[in-house]
């Protein structure tokens, strides 16, 4: 195949860049029969990146990589909270956007991508441990904290480390078919297609609190989550009014008292389906959701995949 025809991928590597991150994309995309890619691997300039992890990177190509490219992959950093990338950074990124280049981040690599303000108004997801900070950094965002990935056109955002496994295998399903695709994912001993979204990878979806006002509550809570809760109950034991209670818990929490009670129970529904052999009525009972069809409908709102395919996913030996 000739070089014209391949397509002109670049992956920019930013300091503190995550080993995993970086190597999806260059993978994925490298040059052979079944793959018309070129890749070039590049940095803010040519030369050595501190990465994350131990590692670091000499890159052959700067900044004029993003002007070769069709598509640009952004993989993920340490510390993206603490500040913006360079400005040298966000304006090459933002002028291989103008010029047509598609932008795709790996994880917290969707930071660089928010300071560029492209993802403001959009849809856009990053790791599970980051969909805060990206949401209160970046208030413009749609901040998605469930799914594996988000396809808005021209930006594209992923969530943790293996998603970007997904994204690029989703990248490839658009621009050869869902064969070449298919053939990469046997390639990379990767599914295809995963089910649900990163939510369920998350270790408890109960959100640690901002404060400690009804600490006692929230632990008398998680003992009695087979019984009727409600808004009174919790109240009473708090000592306050469940008007006061509600406003309150929801400045601690973020969610409403009793959002935060399913949430426990879905939780709880996730420990009995990873360590347990219960089955989905049995569970369903225990956590106080009555029945199988209650916790299924839960589950998948919440965690974006039904028990079983969780329990397949996440016990040992399945």
């Amino acid at each position: 195949m000739s070089a014209s025809r391949l397509h002109r991928v670049a992956v920019l590597v930013l300091e503190g860049a995550k080993p995993l991150d970086v190597g999806i994309p260059a993978q994925v995309f490298t040059t052979r029969a079944s793959m018309p890619y070129e890749v070039r691997v590049c940095g803010a300039a040519p030369g050595l990146v501190t990465g994350g992890d131990g590692l670091s990177y000499h890159v052959a190509h700067g900044l004029d990589a993003l002007e070769w490219a069709e598509m640009v992959f952004v993989p993920g950093y340490r510390f993206p909270d603490r500040e913006d990338p360079p400005r040298a950074v966000v304006d090459a990124l933002l002028a291989a956007h103008g010029r047509g280049a598609r932008l795709a981040a790996i994880s917290t690599g969707a930071f660089a991508l928010a300071a560029t303000g492209l993802l403001d108004g959009r849809r856009a997801t990053t790791h599970w441990h980051y969909t805060r900070a990206l949401a209160e950094r970046h208030p413009l965002v749609k901040v998605d904290e469930n799914v594996l990935f988000v396809d808005e056109g021209s930006v594209l955002t992923s969530a943790g480390a293996a998603s970007g496994i997904d994204l690029c295998l989703h990248v490839l399903r658009g621009d050869l078919g869902v064969a070449a695709s298919n053939h990469a994912a046997r390639r990379l001993v990767a599914a295809p297609y995963r089910s649900g979204g990163q939510a369920q990878y998350v270790p408890r979806s109960v959100p640690e609190p901002l404060g400690e006002r009804f600490a006692a509550t929230r632990e008398w809570a998680l003992h009695r989550l087979a019984e009727p809760l409600t808004l009174d109950a919790l109240a009473r034991h708090a000592g306050v009014s469940p008007r006061t209670f509600s406003r309150r818990f929801v400045e601690d929490t973020g969610y409403t008292p009793m959002q935060w009670v399913m949430r426990a129970r879905i939780d709880l529904a996730r420990e009995l389906l990873e360590r347990s052999e219960r089955g989905v009525e049995q569970i369903a009972d225990d956590v106080g959701l009555g029945t199988g069809a209650n916790l299924r409908l839960h589950f998948q709102r919440i965690l974006g995949t039904t028990p079983s395919d969780y329990r397949r996913t996440f016990t040992k030996g399945e």
